[in-house]
């Protein structure tokens, strides 16, 4: 039968045995669950095979002495001893009416301490910043090629005066290029520093007995600090009177429930610590005194900021490919030119002007000087795609970093879900029913029989407060705690307008607020029923509240508690905190008129209220719901190949839970393969299970195994870890060569946000360090963004990679006619003035267009494996790898590598290229790919490249031909192309006539016309073969014909513009001076190029039918298991209930 069917059409998950049910027994109705069997079939089948290479043993590194331990330990001493530490006056009794600091003291330790705010991250200046950009090798070689030029023209002045605007070309594009980088890389710094939040916080300080409103900045340690619901605190406070005080520690720890905080404390860990709440945490409810004890850098906040300081970010994979991609043009570059100077040289006799402006040539030549300003402005492009589906990304290779890469680790609160509590099911009447899927519901929850008595009590029984009540509750903000705020969301959308009304309808007499002794909140109210006119409402553990009834709501009314509904309540309990929810109980006593008339006074001293004898209305669970689209997210993330884990501060019991919900884990841990099989837990091997749940006590003792163990599993979560366990997690993971990609919005997060390949941080949710560290941001928080950001890191890798192989196709047309020109010798047939032009010219146009292609097929990208894919066997290559370093690796005293100099490393370099190792590692088969890769250098230089030269070299003597001038001629001519013959020179030197082997007399005007159009239609036949060349780099998987060619409009555009500037270069007569090209040239040569254009469209489909066959795309395998439909259905619903008799 088809799941998806079954799903459909059942509602509520079962608990549900084969055997006959005792009708007395809460029922549920069955769903269907997907097998978790060892048959689920993961991305990677071979993923719980672990490397059989071992990682190389470094020296353990010694700890250095940080500045910032945690250093509090004002949490074990009393409150007066603490105030005596700081001299500060309190007192403990009546804390309005403490005294605190004079204002007298306050300078005096605000100027020995400094302002109260975190040190900013040192930025460097933009003039700099400028100057990195130039410093890139593609920038030098263009500078140093400007500057040969200019020592050209130092040499001969008057014959290189056209050096002058060469050279100072070269050098302009070196500074262009620089110049959109840094500019693009400015405008993504500007646009981040507007998220941040520059507004100044306020805080309420009690100084000289008064209570003032100062900002926070101004707070010094000594300070007493009142804090209420809804303010962050300002800085580390102690605690020395607080009621009902409970922090959102979650932009800390990332842990999403609340802490109770208040003067006592039981704890010896500072992080545990009742009386101690921390700078940059939120107050979500009551109110409480506290003593400044660190601000700034020395508050815990600023030491995790001060962890993020220190983490240090490598290059992003594809700047690493385009510097290995450069220097190997460089190296191309520098020593052919070296190589054919030299034999320059002597052809043309001794003279150093013309050999050395041959050599500039061929560097010229084999310099595609527009590819750094493709790059960048593609990757600009496709940022701005990218940030009109809010992503916003920091630096522009980070586009193309999420395209790559291979592991997510993501936090749980705030990203997975909306860190928003959601009332889930309700027990009420003996009746469970998931109030959450409205889909299916046949009435309104307020409808079902006891929900309004719960409704009631949620909406009376709250201290919960609004920004406004002008609008919706459903967009008002909501100060409390997040499970008072969850019941209240839910009242409010069930009441309507009613909600704003009830308060006032049934004003509060007498309220007991929760505590952590009771664990339940009671509130009466003059609310009247048949037999009086208050009544109690209690709501709080459902346990504790059991015990205050004696009686259960039915739809019949009150009943007596039997054992039988005893087990009800425990089994429902149960299923319900076995989800990850947290469950709320709630009950009711309709107070007796003549035992509690109206005016009766009730007094918490004398405790004259009811303590029992109450009436159990029922149960609601809240759960912190996925966000719309996670699911699928993480479903598309998985089919594509990269892994995701989970890495939260919260309980491994909530986080499963989560994970099971949204795709992260389908299959079994060890512990469910142990219950299926009825095993201990030590019995099951290693390869029978593939989801593993870690506990963040249990990082710090892992071994280098353990990890490789942790890593080989498909399906990861990490519960319970703290900021340093991130950390370790991302570069465990980038140790076994992962591209790591980290999400997360809190302080918490921001260490690894800096250390991985890239961090992801929030904008509406996160905290301005998080923001700072990371490389790029979602605008919506909405975690299912990042899946269209790894579909266009995806798609700009690809269509980087198209237009590379685009254009340094056009080097050979280049390099062999230059070749030529010294070694046969021929005429000139492309000056370097016209290279130039190619390359900033119709290039430049046609390259951009590739920004705008489109997948090839609609979800194929999605399904290709990462193109850097971590396996057993790439792992064990990179541990082959780094044994083979350890030889050339030296370590100091503290465990640190040593970077060796500058003649050492040149010395470790050569050696290495004379060990087997390293040229049997160099052409290892791997699956990784590359943006510069052997069959793109092979379609460029030797097979496509070959064909424009040859078609360029036809077009060239042709032409020649017609005016003339046969290939023996232009030899001749061209050894006299000097003095004293000075042949194709028309003025101001003129050239002798010369005689051709025809019988042709040809004077310097026709020698000069003849070369002037044999350089055009070269310069025209590399522009139209190219033309043709962009077609057939287009297509990876498919054939280069079809309508996939005319699925981007732009690329009709780049022809065009091409094409218009190339006309406008060869038939524009005031533009054949500057550029050499003759405006004569006949339109009829141009059906030269146009068939070699055809025989590249054939050959590159011929090309394409062999690979099809010799390597056929592997895409990725299938997951069992995975629910793609959305999230809004991912919680199963009941269709009815079921009453007990």
């Amino acid at each position: 039968m088809d799941p998806e069917k079954v799903e459909e059409r059942t509602t509520v998950i079962t608990v549900e045995d084969t055997k006959v049910i005792d009708e007395t027994k809460i029922k549920f109705a069955k769903v269907y669950r997907p097998e978790r069997t060892k048959t689920i079939q993961t991305i990677d089948t071979t993923g719980s095979r672990r490397p059989s290479i071992s990682a190389p043993k470094r020296p353990e590194k010694k700890r250095k002495a940080d500045k910032k331990n945690v250093d509090i330990t004002e949490h074990l001493l009393s409150a007066e001893e603490c105030a005596a530490k700081y001299n500060t006056h309190i007192n403990t009794k009546k804390a309005s009416e403490s005294k605190g600091l004079t204002t007298q003291q306050a300078a005096n330790v605000l100027a020995e301490t400094g302002l109260n705010q975190l040190s900013p991250p040192k930025k460097r200046h933009p003039i700099l910043k400028y100057i990195d950009c130039v410093l890139k090798l593609f920038n030098l070689l263009l500078i140093l090629a400007g500057i040969l030029d200019y020592i050209l023209l130092a040499i001969n002045f008057q014959e290189n005066f056209a050096n002058t605007y060469l050279g100072a070309i070269l050098i302009g594009v070196a500074l262009l290029n620089a110049f959109i980088e840094f500019y693009q890389e400015q405008k993504s710094q500007a646009l981040l520093d507007s998220f941040l939040n520059m507004v100044p916080a306020k805080c309420m300080v009690i100084r000289d007995g008064k209570v003032q409103q100062i900002d926070a900045v101004n707070l010094v340690i000594g300070d007493v600090v009142m804090v209420r619901m809804g303010d962050k605190v300002p800085a580390d406070l102690f605690l020395y009177q607080a009621s009902d005080l409970k922090v959102d520690n979650s932009p800390l720890t990332g842990e999403s429930d609340p802490q109770e905080r208040g003067p006592n404390n039981t704890q010896k860990n500072v992080f545990e610590a009742e009386n101690i709440i921390f700078n940059g945490t939120l107050a979500v409810s009551g109110e409480g005194y506290g003593i400044v004890v660190r601000t700034g850098d020395n508050t815990v906040l600023g030491q995790i900021a001060g962890l993020t300081a220190g983490e240090t970010k490598e290059d992003s994979p594809l700047s690493k490919e385009i510097a290995t991609f450069v220097k190997i043009i460089a190296s191309i570059a520098l020593i052919t030119a070296a190589i054919f100077f030299g034999i320059g040289f002597p052809v043309n006799n001794n003279n150093v002007s013309l050999t050395l402006n041959f050599a500039i040539s061929v560097f010229v030549a084999w310099v595609p000087e527009g590819l750094p300003a493709t790059v960048t402005i593609l990757l600009t492009i496709s940022a701005k795609r990218m940030a009109a589906r809010n992503v916003l990304v920091k630096d522009l290779q980070g586009v193309e970093t999420l395209g790559a890469i291979t592991l997510l680790a993501t936090d749980k609160t705030g990203t997975l879900t909306r860190n928003q509590m959601t009332v889930t099911y309700i027990w009420s009447c003996l009746n469970l029913r998931n109030v959450m899927d409205k889909q299916t519901m046949s009435e309104k929850a307020i409808q079902i029989p006891g929900v309004r008595e719960i409704l009631n009590i949620s909406t009376l029984n709250s201290r919960a407060k609004f920004d406004r009540v002008d609008v919706p509750v459903s967009q008002r903000q909501i100060l409390g705690d997040a499970t008072e705020t969850g019941l209240v969301r839910f009242a409010g959308e069930q009441f309507g307008d009613l909600f704003d009304t009830l308060p006032d309808q049934y004003p509060k007499v007498f309220e007991i607020p929760f505590n952590s002794d009771n664990k339940w909140a009671m509130t009466i109210h003059r609310m009247k029923h048949d037999n009086g006119d208050l009544t109690l409402y209690v709501k709080g553990a459902p346990e504790r509240v059991l015990k205050l009834c004696d009686s259960i709501l039915t739809e019949s009314g009150s009943i007596p508690l039997t054992q039988e509904h005893h087990n009800a309540f425990q089994e429902t309990y149960s299923y319900m905190a076995g989800q990850g929810h947290r469950v709320l109980a709630f009950a009711q006593v309709l107070l007796d008129g003549q035992e509690y008339p109206a005016d009766y006074v009730f007094d918490k001293n004398q405790k004259n209220y009811p303590m029992s004898g109450m009436t159990f209305v029922g149960l609601a669970s809240l759960e912190d719901p996925p966000k719309h689209g996670v699911r699928e997210a993480i479903g598309k993330c998985r089919a594509a190949g990269i892994r995701v884990m989970m890495v939260t501060g919260d309980h491994p019991l909530t986080a499963e839970a989560i994970g099971r919900k949204i795709n992260l884990m389908v299959g079994e841990t060890k512990e469910m393969v142990a219950k299926r099989t009825g095993r201990s837990v030590e019995e099951v091997s290693e390869d029978e299970y593939n989801s593993i749940v870690i506990h963040g006590d249990m990082i710090d003792g892992l071994t280098d195994d353990d990890w490789d163990n942790i890593f080989s599993k498909d399906e990861v979560i990490f519960a319970r870890t703290s900021p340093k366990h991130k950390l370790e997690i991302v570069k465990h993971a980038q140790a076994l060569r992962h591209i790591v990609g980290v999400t997360g919005d809190g302080v918490n997060d921001a260490p690894a946000l800096k250390k991985a390949d890239l961090g992801i941080a929030m904008n509406i949710s996160g905290s301005d360090v998080s923001k700072d560290a990371a490389a790029m941001i979602l605008l919506d928080d909405n975690f299912a963004s990042i899946i269209h950001g790894i579909e266009e890191g995806r798609l700009i890798f690809t269509n980087l990679k198209k237009s590379i192989m685009y254009t340094i196709t056009h080097s050979m047309p280049e390099v062999i006619p230059n070749l030529l020109y010294i070694i046969v010798p021929l005429p000139l047939p492309l000056s370097a003035i016209l290279i130039l032009v190619i390359d900033l010219g119709f290039e430049l146009f046609a390259a951009l267009t590739f920004a705008w292609d489109v997948p090839e097929t609609k979800e194929g990208l999605m399904k290709l494996p990462p193109r850097k894919p971590v396996t057993p066997d790439s792992i064990d290559r990179y541990r082959r790898y780094l044994h083979r370093r350890e030889r050339y690796v030296q370590y100091d005293e503290s465990g640190e590598e040593v970077r060796p100099n500058v003649f050492r490393r040149m010395y470790n370099k050569l050696h290495e290229l004379t060990t087997t190792a390293y040229w049997k590692e160099k052409f290892e088969k791997t699956d990784d790919e590359v943006l510069v890769d052997l069959p793109l250098l092979s379609w460029a230089y030797l097979e496509i490249g070959i064909i424009e030269a040859i078609g360029c070299l036809t077009a060239y003597f042709v032409v020649l031909w017609y005016n003339g001038i046969t290939p023996y001629d232009a030899v001749i001519m061209q050894r006299g192309a000097s003095s004293p013959t000075n042949y194709f020179a028309n003025g101001p030197i003129y050239a002798r006539d010369y005689l051709t082997a025809t019988g042709k007399l040809l004077n310097a005007e026709a020698q000069h016309r003849a070369l002037g159009q044999a350089q055009s239609i070269t310069y025209w036949s590399v522009m139209v073969m190219q033309m043709f060349n962009m077609f057939a780099c287009k297509t990876r998987f498919s054939m280069p014909i079809g309508r996939y060619m005319f699925s981007n409009k732009w690329t009709f555009a780049g022809i065009l513009g091409g094409a218009s500037l190339a006309t406008l270069i060869v038939y524009c007569p005031p533009f054949n001076i500057p550029f050499g090209t003759e405006y004569h040239l006949l339109p009829l040569w141009w059906l030269i190029p146009v068939g070699f254009g055809f025989i590249i469209i054939a050959y590159a489909c011929l090309r394409m039918k062999v690979r099809q066959r010799l390597n056929p795309i592997n895409f990725n395998p299938e997951i069992h298991g995975l629910r793609m439909h959305p999230t809004i259905f991912t919680v199963a619903t009941t269709e009815s209930g079921h009453r007990m008799a």
